[in-house]
């Protein structure tokens, strides 16, 4: 099979693992209930659609740890080494 642009289409396998391990593990559904989704139906449940959190930088993290600092008995925090 060639793609639009002439080069050879690769297909790869679908992941039933991960998707039997969502949808029977975590999201627990009912074997009937799960076989009767729709691809669409599924993605929308595992979380697929949802926004992504953006991820904390090592400056945002270290901005925190001089905000929020783990001292006890009024020692000094631990310091922050790259």
């Amino acid at each position: 099979m060639r793609a639009a642009g002439g080069e050879a289409a690769t297909a790869r396998a679908f992941p039933w693992e991960a998707v039997l391990d969502a949808g029977l593990g975590r999201l627990r559904l009912h074997p009937h209930v799960f076989w009767g989704l729709s691809l669409v139906e599924f993605a929308a449940m595992a979380g697929a659609f949802a926004p992504r959190s953006a991820r904390l930088s090592r400056a945002g993290l270290e901005g925190l740890m001089r905000e929020y600092p783990d001292v006890a008995d009024g020692g000094s925090p631990p310091s922050v080494t790259a």
